[in-house]
C-alpha cells in the first residue's frame, strides 16, 4: 500500500477535491481507501435508538454492523488515546492507495488545499510533508509547487507520483 495526505484548514475544499480525486484514481484501475481524522471530539456514525448504538452504549468495545450492502466496525476509545495512524492503516484491507485527510503531524507526503477566499494562511511550510499546494488563485508565498485546484487529472498524477510506500 502507498499513502498520501490531503491537508488544509476547514472550509478549504479538501472533501470536494477528494470527491473528484477518488474517481479519477479508481478509473485508472487502482483500489483506493481513505482515513479521515476529524477534529471534532465526538464523531458518531450511529444513531440513538439503533441496536448497534445501544450495544456500544452498554459497554461493547467494538460493534461490527453488517448489512446487505456494507459493513462498519465501530470502536470505542473509552478514554484511551487516539491510535496512531500506522495502527489505523493496518486495520484496512489491502489496497493500492490510502488517502489520508488530517493527521497534520504525520510523516507522509501531503498536498495542501488552499483558497484565498477562506482568509487563512497556508499550512506550508509549518506542517511536515507538504510537497505542493492545490489552489484556485496564485499562492501568497513562493517556494512551493502550485497545482491548479480544478485540474483533477494533474493532481491525481502528482498524488500517484509522490505517494509513499507503507
Amino acid at each position: 500500500m502507498r499513502v498520501f495526505g490531503i491537508a488544509g484548514h476547514s472550509g478549504m475544499g479538501k472533501t470536494t477535491l477528494l470527491e473528484r480525486l477518488v474517481p479519477e484514481i479508481t478509473s485508472r484501475g487502482l483500489v483506493v481507501s481513505l482515513i479521515k481524522h476529524s477534529h471534532k471530539k465526538n464523531v458518531d456514525i450511529d444513531r440513538p435508538g439503533k441496536d448497534s448504538y445501544r450495544l456500544r452504549e452498554a459497554g461493547c468495545m467494538e460493534v461490527l454492523l453488517l448489512g446487505n450492502d456494507r459493513w462498519a466496525l465501530m470502536h470505542e476509545l473509552r478514554g484511551a488515546d487516539e491510535p496512531p495512524l500506522d495502527y489505523l492503516i493496518s486495520r484496512l484491507q489491502q489496497c493500492d492507495l490510502v488517502l489520508i485527510e488530517g493527521f497534520k503531524n504525520g510523516d507522509f507526503p501531503k498536498l495542501e488545499v488552499w483558497r484565498a477566499e477562506v482568509g487563512k494562511p497556508t499550512l506550508w511550510p509549518d506542517w511536515p510533508g507538504i510537497l505542493a499546494i492545490a489552489s484556485d488563485t496564485p499562492l501568497p508565498a513562493p517556494g512551493v509547487t502550485r497545482l491548479d485546484l480544478a485540474d483533477t487529472a494533474a493532481i491525481a498524477d502528482f498524488v500517484l507520483s509522490n505517494a509513499a510506500a507503507h
